[in-house]
């Protein structure tokens, strides 16, 4: 379950991709790049999945290190003009060979184990309870993958790796210290919005979308006309607006709202029960892990899944202002795809540790 589940999300958004690129035929493009691109991406994911199975759970501890220092290497020369990639205003990806890769999701891959390793050493029961323990390693952690992230800028995918650090501490240590970060958090994310003119657009845009219709609150109306215009059961397959582009980046961000028009609520409460099912098959490995590394890594790999995803429903549902975070095994691109499926591999390696004592 905890594999066929993904199988199957990563299929709707196949099936969606496919139908989105429909477009394309209209314009003398090809109609199936897009679908066997997210096809091959898929491939390399369960590939990726495979090779994480095998690794063992020392093996996983003993290159947490290295693995942190590459994706806060990676992230930092991202913000250097000329390396990275300049897309809607923010310089988030890298061009490798074959793909442009995000870093943000190698450190969502990375920052889980790092933690997990931290929080579990030999000393860790000395340090529990007092401050130095939230700031070494939790909130170093923040700060050494937070600022790379506000120079790209990337504020979402700040917030997810601060919630992803706070559980795993509170797990470990409790809450003492953290609801003071929280709250300070919560203050400093209000300062951030209102210095950037730029996001106090974008939260202007969330707060009334109607107010600039075809500006700033354009994608967000879209989206809520998106799920209006599908009702219950849905437009069907191909008959969407987002045919006719009228819903920006309907294959990545957006993804949701345009199963939401062509499947309807049944289609977009489908895919939200599967997530629902797979956290709560994922929750019993979390729960029979036998070390507290184990224990530790499956809570932060399952709230490096379930946290973009909130983000992203929350996003285009203005519930939230949106983040640009893709969701999980649905959207299209690659960087997302293949270390979602990493996360997996991880996760079936500490289920099979967990039958095997």
């Amino acid at each position: 379950m905890e594999i066929l589940i993904p199988l199957i999300i990563s299929g709707c958004g196949l099936v969606m991709i496919s139908s989105l690129s429909l477009r394309n035929s209209m314009a003398g493009g090809n109609p199936y790049a897009a679908p066997l691109r997210q096809f091959q991406f898929i491939g390399v994911g369960l590939t990726l999945m495979m090779i994480c199975f095998a690794w063992t759970s020392p093996s996983v501890r003993k290159h947490s290190g290295k693995l942190f220092t590459l994706a806060f290497f990676l992230l930092v020369i991202t913000a250097i003009p000329g390396i990275g990639i300049k897309v809607g205003g923010a310089r988030r990806w890298l061009s490798l060979v074959v793909i442009r890769f995000q870093p943000l999701e190698l450190a969502l891959f990375a920052v889980p184990i790092f933690m997990a390793d931290r929080l579990t050493d030999e000393d860790s029961l000395t340090k529990r309870g007092n401050f130095h323990s939230f700031v070494r390693p939790t909130l170093i952690v923040i700060a050494m993958m937070g600022i790379p992230l506000m120079l790209q800028p990337n504020l979402g995918g700040t917030l997810i790796i601060t919630a992803i650090c706070f559980v795993m501490h509170i797990e470990r240590r409790g809450w003492k210290y953290p609801i003071w970060g929280v709250i300070l958090g919560i203050a400093a994310v209000v300062v951030l919005i209102m210095i950037a003119p730029y996001r106090m657009r974008r939260f202007n845009a969330f707060w009334d979308p109607w107010s600039d219709p075809t500006d700033t609150g354009f994608q967000i109306i879209q989206g809520l006309v998106a799920f209006a215009n599908g009702s219950l059961t849905g437009v069907g397959i191909g008959k969407g607006l987002q045919e006719q582009r009228y819903l920006p980046e309907a294959e990545t961000d957006y993804i949701f709202p345009a199963i939401g028009e062509e499947f309807g609520l049944m289609g977009t409460m489908f895919l939200l029960i599967l997530y629902a099912l797979w956290t709560w098959r994922v929750y019993y490995i979390y729960k029979n892990a036998k070390t507290p590394f184990t224990k530790s890594l499956a809570l932060g790999l399952t709230a490096s899944v379930i946290f973009p995803m909130f983000v992203n429903v929350a996003g285009v549902t203005k519930l939230m202002p949106l983040s640009g975070i893709p969701m999980p095994f649905l959207s299209a691109g690659g960087s997302s795809m293949m270390f979602m499926w990493a996360k997996i591999g991880l996760l079936m390696s500490i289920k099979q540790e967990n039958k095997e004592k």
